[in-house]
């Protein structure tokens, strides 16, 4: 996330299985799935009161110190650190920022299952960008899951019903600009580890969010509310990293359908906090959006095992 739920994964990590690493991976991922969906619900309940910027910047500035002793065990600061691509980097953090706003400012006017739920689509654009940026052929079944889940996507959204308004664009624009990440990702994990990654998203992020910060800038009203907006880095921090570890442990087969039990904790959150009933027609779409990006996900390990 972006990260909002969703998670690109770097293609260093696909295949890799030691020992009970199956149950290891799956457990990570389970672990990061439900700490970024606590995040995002704290990044609502923060966002009611807070600028978003606000949110960004404690998300990256202590998302980022969560990797420190990550960096270490990986060699040191000037290792983890150690980059040919710094151009990219500067990229993918651009963009993982505005991916980080739409998705802040979705869950500020949505319900947090809706608003998830919609996020669901952003792997259907990472298939379907792989073609133009990443020259890889994607076929007529991959096309037709791809129509399946926007299918779902106007199944969530209701055309005619409470949803459909232009607020319902924002988590799809967030999906849309992850799966520009996860797609630059793709690219940068072929020469930089994953630590590497997430070390210069938070640094350009902070960046950015820092230079808006005086011009949006409120202190926290409570110490609850410094706890919320400092959880959301720490919270974030550790998902992404556990998400990481999950899929260095598992196969991507394998652990990356348990993303998709964000939407299971987004509805009991929801519901706990701020008394929202998901209505069938979240859950139906959600499950085209699901089964098609596990379809996709089905091809692409097939096409890599070569059968």
């Amino acid at each position: 996330m972006a990260s909002p739920s969703p998670t690109a994964v770097p293609t260093d990590a696909v295949g890799q299985t030691r020992g009970d690493g199956l149950i290891g991976g799956i457990g990570l991922m389970a672990l990061g799935v439900m700490l970024f969906t606590g995040m995002d619900a704290m990044a609502k309940w923060q966002s009611e009161r807070y600028d978003v910027l606000q949110l960004i910047f404690f998300r990256a500035f202590f998302g980022t110190m969560v990797l420190i002793p990550f960096m270490l065990r990986a060699g040191g600061f000037a290792v983890a650190v150690r980059t040919r691509r710094p151009g990219l980097h500067f990229m993918r953090g651009m963009i993982g920022t505005v991916s980080l706003f739409t998705f802040f400012l979705a869950y500020r006017y949505l319900e947090l299952a809706d608003a998830i739920a919609l996020s669901f689509v952003s792997p259907l654009f990472m298939t379907a960008l792989s073609v133009p940026i990443l020259g890889e052929q994607v076929g007529w079944r991959r096309w037709t899951a791809i129509a399946v889940g926007f299918l779902g996507v106007l199944v969530i959204v209701r055309p005619g019903g409470g949803l459909f308004t232009p607020l319902a664009l924002l988590p799809i624009a967030g999906a849309f600009t992850y799966a520009l990440v996860g797609v630059t990702i793709r690219v940068l994990s072929r020469t930089e580890a994953s630590v590497t990654i997430v070390f210069y998203f938070g640094l350009f992020s902070s960046i950015v969010a820092g230079l808006g910060l005086p011009f949006v800038w409120q202190t926290p009203a409570s110490l609850q509310d410094w706890i919320g907006q400092i959880g959301i880095g720490l919270i974030g921090g550790v998902a992404q990293m556990a998400m990481t570890s999950a899929f260095s442990r598992a196969p991507v087969s394998v652990v990356a359908p348990f993303d998709y039990t964000a939407i299971i904790w987004a509805s009991v959150l929801g519901y706990l906090v701020w008394g929202d009933v998901p209505v069938a027609g979240t859950f139906a779409g959600a499950a085209l959006v699901i089964g098609s990006g596990l379809y996709i996900l089905h091809r692409e390990t097939r096409l890599r095992r070569g059968t």
